[in-house]
């Protein structure tokens, strides 16, 4: 039967055709034909089916990730030896703040938000995400919002006061033309994006679960994301207010960091820092529970201290928003403050601590599998404590402000994130690739991958803490021969092209394996969340039947007799989903999602003009308002077809 036939078919039953056991052919060609995206190439815009933002949200970032790395092999480079003239000092300052910009803004939180949008939805059996239009809007102002700093970037005007854009450096008297401007118009911008998803996971996990999945019974990846979105709610509006604050400075004219007329620079640093330190833990959280994932998996056994696990992720949530001021303990602030936030930086390592006292147990009593998932895990373990280690001796007002701004913290900074963040995600990547493309990636090839990687970034990183202990600046474009730092620059700089390499390896490893890959199947791992119930890759609706769950492992813990292991009842040829409670999921009531509109990407477009126009004159803002409140009527204009079907279910038995 083909499609069109099949459309046909589904019209004239209108709802009264339902899902659920047994899930035959024509009932689940229907489900997928109805949540599939439009085909062609207006269909493409058109999009919103979660999977397939969420692999577009993976692709752009990565592709980030992947300008971010050349931006540093550069600055590597130019730091291999002294005094050396491949870059200026101009081009130098615009290199390093676009290396951290990017990394930060543009890939380490929206990459995660990508893999939490495709997913958490599989792993708490829903067909959907809350907001799908919100989501696919989303998408495409991140993209626009990227698109623009790096147009900026190769058109001389890229940002050049740091990716912390420190004021007075920032302001208009030491940074005249549109480099800042750029900086912090997109910075807002691309925040907005992270908002959003925030309030998409939230929403999902709250509201969209499968009957059964307590939140006692969540995955604990599931509950790092709804950690980490909590947290994006409170941070991401602390540096979308000060990029806002710094603007207006710069081309409307206020004074908020002016001392002179009543501003204060400080002001700046603690609301950059408000947002800046908790981001270290925005990207942090979503890799535990990367781990929390494989290890189990590869221990074959369920997490050892699952409470212990969620109240730390918690813990860990709540304590990195009072952890901000250690960046600043060089500035003029009262010594009991700095002993306050000392303590705090203390404090973290308890529920960090506890974390990895878990993971432990549940490899010591499991049966360990060194797949090339878990090998990303362990690396996880060494290169985290280190940089936990050297986080410690930073949080200590003394010691702090003898390494202030050496390569010492910026080795710190590279062990916490790289090793906190981009070697689960790797593991991750890894780990869920079978689902995503429904083949398995190469071996052999993932673990040479896992070895450049691993120890081309310590050749990379750990010979700066060496550098930093001896003396050497950060933020400088070359320096002096006889200074006793070329060896190990070198040795860094040949570092980071050997863990290059491994990135570079396990990308011909993906590409090469979406096509002659050995074929996956449903659970390759044999792991226990929902997740794995489903065809490789997934289909359009994810579930043909809603699933039931009866335990924290629904594969591992499958329905007593008796007890039903599917939902029945929703239409197949309408967007219905089922709407649960928020403690315990239980069926509430059904609803309807939106179907697939070029609006989320036209209302997107007319915003980034706004954006764009205001770098140049405040008057954008009124007339660029315009054109982006038609989009978002006419995105939210009822139609006669979407009420038809409301009524139509609201009367179908």
């Amino acid at each position: 039967m083909t499609h069109a036939t099949l459309e046909a078919s589904m019209a004239a039953d209108r709802v009264r055709m339902k899902d659920g056991p047994p899930a035959g052919s024509r009932e689940a060609r229907a489900l997928d034909v109805t949540w599939d995206d439009p085909p062609g190439l207006l269909g493409w815009f058109c999009a919103i089916n979660h999977k397939t933002i969420a692999k577009r949200f993976i692709v752009t970032t990565l592709g980030f990730f992947a300008a971010g790395g050349l931006i540093a092999a550069v600055m590597r480079m130019q730091l291999s030896r002294p005094e050396n003239t491949l870059v200026g000092p101009d081009m130098y300052n615009q290199l390093f703040t676009m290396h951290g910009t990017t990394m930060m803004f543009l890939f380490a939180v929206p990459v995660m938000q990508a893999v939490a949008i495709y997913l958490v939805p599989l792993m708490v059996g829903s067909r959907t995400v809350a907001f799908p239009r919100m989501n696919a809007f989303a998408y495409w102002i991140f993209l626009f919002g990227g698109l623009m700093l790096y147009a900026a970037f190769f058109v001389n005007s890229g940002p050049d006061a740091g990716w912390f854009a420190y004021v007075p450096l920032a302001g208009p008297d030491y940074s005249p033309g549109k480099r800042v401007d750029f900086w912090a118009q997109m910075i807002t911008f691309t925040e907005l994006s992270g908002l959003i998803e925030a309030i998409v996971i939230i929403a999902t996990v709250f509201k969209m679960r499968a009957p059964g999945m307590t939140l006692n019974r969540m995955p604990l990846l599931v509950w790092s994301n709804l950690v980490t979105s909590f947290m994006v709610l409170f941070a991401m509006p602390a540096v979308m207010l000060a990029s806002t604050a710094l603007i207006l400075d710069r081309l409307v004219g206020t004074h908020f960091y002016n001392p002179a007329e009543g501003g204060d620079p400080l002001l700046w640093q603690h609301l950059f820092w408000f947002f800046g330190h908790p981001e270290v833990y925005l990207i942090f959280i979503p890799g535990l529970g990367f781990l929390s994932s494989v290890i189990p998996t590869f221990s074959r056994r369920p997490i050892y201290g699952y409470t212990a696990m969620v109240l730390s992720l918690v813990a860990t949530g709540f304590l990195a928003f009072g952890l901000w001021v250690h960046h600043m303990f060089a500035t003029n602030l009262p010594e009991l403050g700095k002993a306050f936030f000392t303590a705090m930086s203390m404090l973290i390592a308890i529920p960090s601590a506890l974390q990895i006292f878990c993971w432990i147990a549940t490899m010591w009593t499991g049966r360990l599998n060194l797949k090339t998932p878990m090998l990303f895990v362990l690396a996880f373990f060494f290169i985290l404590v280190l940089g936990g280690l050297t986080g410690l001796m930073l949080g200590a007002v003394p010691l702090d402000l003898q390494v202030h701004d050496t390569y010492f913290v910026v080795a710190h900074l590279h062990y916490v994130l790289i090793g906190g963040a981009v070697f689960p995600l790797f593991g991750a990547f890894y780990y869920w690739y079978p689902k995503i493309k429904g083949r398995m990636m190469g071996e052999a090839l993932g673990k040479a991958s896992f070895w450049l990687m691993f120890i081309g970034f310590n050749a990379a990183f750990f010979p700066m803490h060496w550098l930093g202990l001896h003396g050497m600046p950060r933020r400088v474009y070359t320096y002096q021969a006889g200074m006793g730092w070329d060896g190990m620059n070198l040795l860094s700089t040949l570092g980071a092209f050997t863990f290059a390499a491994g990135v570079f390896l396990s990308l011909v490893n993906a590409v090469a394996s979406a096509r002659r890959g050995a074929v996956a199947g449903a659970d390759p791992w044999g792991a226990g969340t929902l997740e794995w119930s489903i065809a490789s890759p997934p289909p359009p609706c994810n579930f043909h039947a809603i699933p039931t769950v009866h335990g924290r492992d629904p594969l591992w813990q499958p329905a007593p007799g008796g007890a039903p292991a599917r939902v029945s009842g929703l239409a197949v040829n309408v967007r219905e989903v089922l709407v649960t409670s928020v403690i315990d999921a239980l069926p509430d009531h059904r609803m309807t999602s939106p179907n697939p509109s070029p609006w989320p990407f036209l209302t997107a477009l007319a915003t980034t003009v706004l954006f764009i126009g205001s770098i140049f004159t405040p008057w954008a803002v009124v007339w660029a308002a315009i054109p982006a409140t038609i989009a978002t009527i006419l995105w939210f204009w009822p139609k006669h077809k979407d009420n038809s079907e409301d009524l139509a279910l609201e009367k179908a038995p």
